[in-house]
């Protein structure tokens, strides 16, 4: 295989970036949209749902932003297994003590017959104008219906993520 050589030049013999490339050095500072850092949090148990609040799934994650002014990117999935019929659910995500999706949360699910699986994905930009660490967990709650909800059905894992964004 020949070695093509770019203008006829050498390797070491190229200097500059071809055009409209630029490099790092190049780029303003203090421009946001940096990605900080990343940490995920997984919970691999079934857990079994039944009330009417919301309720904890131990699908978590803890971030501590570098700067009050930072961006959380959160992005959570999960797979919900509904035994019986005619059973309405809820997802949200709170930050601490917060529900980040207000009073009916981030969306819900509904089961008009027995044994139906689905599978919730969100993500949700926050601003939580901090620097201590601050956790984000999935909640469920029931809001139709009787009977029980699945959480991680089938030996799934839930997954939740945080970017801290600049």
């Amino acid at each position: 295989m020949a070695i093509i050589k770019p203008n006829n030049n050498t390797i070491s013999a190229i200097t500059a970036l071809p055009n409209g490339i630029v490099s790092s050095d190049a780029l303003a500072s203090g421009v946001g949209g940096k990605v900080l850092q990343v940490v995920q949090g997984t919970h691999a148990s079934q857990d079994n749902f039944s009330t009417t609040s919301y309720q904890a799934s131990a699908t978590d994650v803890t971030i501590t932003p570098s700067s009050a002014s930072s961006k959380i990117l959160v992005f959570y999935t999960s797979d919900f297994y509904i035994a019986d019929a005619n059973s309405g659910w809820e997802h949200t995500l709170y930050r601490d003590s917060t529900n980040l999706g207000s009073a009916n949360g981030f969306g819900s699910t509904r089961a008009d017959v027995p044994d139906t699986a689905f599978q919730i994905a969100v993500n949700f930009l926050d601003t939580p104008n901090t620097t201590s660490s601050t956790k984000y967990e999935f909640y469920v709650r029931r809001i139709e219906g009787s009977g029980n909800l699945y959480l991680n059905g089938n030996n799934s894992t839930s997954v939740i993520t945080a970017m801290e964004i600049a």
